[in-house]
């Protein structure tokens, strides 16, 4: 099995088990806590790095870096897609719920008025479904992928003769 596809299956696995873990903490439902979810960057950022480190020793070029990490990026994105997919819809269907009661919350208690809190909590609910929540997940992960390798392909790459 290839570094790429090995290293895109490690990251959709952990990033899926960190939602898992945020759902089952009941994390997702504080509003500080909430915030714990981007620590999913951080898991792909050290996954690249693994990677790009394994990639970069079999004599990769700065562009076959950036591909790796994106292609992996894409393996893990499958596996991100479907995995939130089942978050919001079998494990915690109540999620987006949950969701839009802590922004209101959020939005009162800084000040906002009732109906122009409501107001705005109703204008995001169209966006709020499994399958943009999945597919917002999945294209994070792919640009997040693209971006950081770009960095990181300057460090690990093959070093001119």
């Amino acid at each position: 099995m290839s570094t790429t596809l090995k290293a895109g299956l490690l990251l959709g696995v952990l990033v899926v088990v960190w939602t898992f873990v945020m759902g089952f903490t009941g994390w997702y439902k504080d509003p500080v806590l909430l915030n714990a979810f981007w620590a999913v960057i951080l898991i792909q950022v050290g996954v690249l790095i693994w990677a790009l480190r394994k990639t970069g020793a079999q004599g990769n070029t700065y562009g076959k870096q950036v591909w790796a990490g994106t292609l992996l990026s894409n393996h893990a994105a499958i596996i991100i897609f479907c995995g939130s997919y089942l978050f919001t819809t079998v494990a915690f269907p109540s999620y987006f719920s949950d969701l839009r009661t802590i922004h209101e919350k959020m939005l009162l208690d800084s000040g906002m008025a009732v109906a122009e809190a409501q107001k705005t909590v109703e204008a995001q609910q169209a966006m709020q479904t499994p399958f943009f929540q999945a597919l917002f997940g999945a294209i994070g992960t792919i640009v997040t992928g693209f971006v950081v390798s770009s960095i990181l392909a300057l460090f690990f790459k093959k070093k001119p003769a």
